[in-house]
């Protein structure tokens, strides 16, 4: 029987090797190996390209031809029948968090990968053209911003401007594109796609509490960052009187406490203060400077900026209020999400023909998914991972809920790249 013949025969229903993806992402998992079962793969270090030469070796193998972008990003290519007919590509990213898990992002990439072997098991030949995308520094955790490779593929970021970007050290995003022999020759600009899916764990607790098996993201929150520094007066801390102080730390818990009682007012709305510093950091010195960061999301648009707006009137009225001065800074607006009904409609359809519990739901999370769906019809499938941990070395799923997700891209790919 051929896979045409096998493929009408069975529709929808096809599965993927679980127990192979599940290997390829326990072997991924050896490449820079954290301190608690986790990883430490951060975007052009030597960690990240060797998981980028290990992902080559294997589509390679798989048949793929490669081409690499001037930001980077990679593209593993299965031809179809038609190949120039616009690809349905399929991804995520490789690098991983200061201390992350083992399926952020990898899932993505290795899931689209199995998709590729398993067509290949089957002997099926789509009539478009797959292709297997990683996106350079998704996490954004050494060089900022986030979700960058894909951003400047979209349109959203300049090449020259994210080019000149540095890490902590002072190294730059092209210094380090050009010395791991990443800068490709290809460029970084989008082109005529099929489609775009994107396999991942919820990073969430969701579906894990309601034992469902599949979730099928129909957007994704907006997200904006800010950096606030409140400048006050440094002086003794055992020498000068409360009532004489001008205390920046006194000040930023203010506005910390006081944004989470707003935030605390609309059940999806969620904020973090992520990053907070103090200068001098001495025991005995009142700060004369404090650094924090907030993150604010929310899956409408407009009820975000306006969080943003009231963060902003809120850090005036604190300084004021406490005799001190403040620096804001919006660094980073990622707007919400919705993404394309094809594409949710065809990953909802895969997961039913399979018999597998799903359920809609909104990412609080951002992805490379979100700025390709202003180039491409776009969609997101979730599975559970383990208390909804994530951005942690404790991140996990099971074997069974992976290969899950694999059978829901799997067919999801396949229904829109045809056969």
């Amino acid at each position: 029987m051929s896979g045409v013949d096998l493929l009408k025969e069975d529709e929808m229903k096809l599965k993927a090797n679980g127990e192979r993806l599940w290997n390829s992402l326990m072997e991924m998992a050896k490449i820079g190996p954290g301190e608690r079962g986790g990883n430490r793969r951060l975007a052009l270090t030597d960690e990240d390209i060797e998981g980028r030469s290990l992902f080559r070796e294997w589509v390679e193998e798989a048949g793929c031809t490669i081409r690499q972008d001037t930001m980077g990003n990679i593209f593993a290519r299965r031809n179809g029948k038609n190949p120039d007919a616009p690809p349905v590509l399929s991804g995520s990213h490789l690098d991983t968090q200061p201390s992350g898990g083992r399926f952020d992002g990898i899932l993505g990439v290795l899931g689209a990968l199995e998709v590729v072997r398993s067509l290949n098991d089957y002997g099926i030949e789509t009539k478009s053209p797959i292709e297997v995308a990683v996106w350079t520094n998704e996490e954004g955790a050494r060089f900022p911003p986030a979700m960058m490779g894909s951003g400047v593929f979209a349109g959203v970021l300049k090449q020259e401007e994210i080019y000149a970007n540095q890490d902590p050290d002072g190294i730059t995003v092209e210094h380090e594109l050009r010395r791991t022999g990443q800068l490709g020759s290809v460029p970084c600009e989008t082109f005529p796609i099929n489609a775009y899916y994107e396999l991942h764990i919820e990073q969430g607790p969701v579906l894990e509490n309601e034992n469902t098996s599949i979730g099928v993201v129909t957007g994704g929150q907006g997200a904006v960052w800010n950096h606030i520094t409140l400048h006050g007066q440094g002086s003794h801390a055992g020498t000068t009187p409360m009532n004489y102080r001008r205390d920046p730390m006194m000040g930023a818990s203010i506005i910390i406490t006081e944004l989470r009682e707003i935030i605390r007012k609309h059940s999806t709305a969620v904020c973090t203060v992520g990053r907070l510093e103090t200068y001098p950091s001495s025991i005995n010195t009142i700060p004369s400077r404090v650094f924090f960061t907030v993150d604010t999301r929310h899956p409408d648009q407009e009820k975000l900026m306006q969080f943003n707006e009231d963060l902003k009137n809120l850090v005036n009225t604190v300084c004021s209020s406490e005799g001190l001065e403040n620096e804001f800074s919006i660094v980073q607006i990622n707007p919400s999400v919705e993404f394309h009904q094809d594409c949710i409609n065809i990953v909802r359809n895969s997961a039913q023909s399979l018999g597998y519990s799903h359920r809609d739901i909104v990412s609080g999370a951002g992805h490379d998914a979100c700025y390709l769906n202003d180039v491409a019809p776009t969609g997101m499938i979730f599975i559970p991972c383990d208390n909804g941990l994530s951005h942690d070395e404790a991140e996990n799923t099971s074997p069974e809920q992976v290969a899950a997700g694999a059978d829901v891209l799997l067919n999801s790919v396949l229904a829109s790249a045809g056969s």
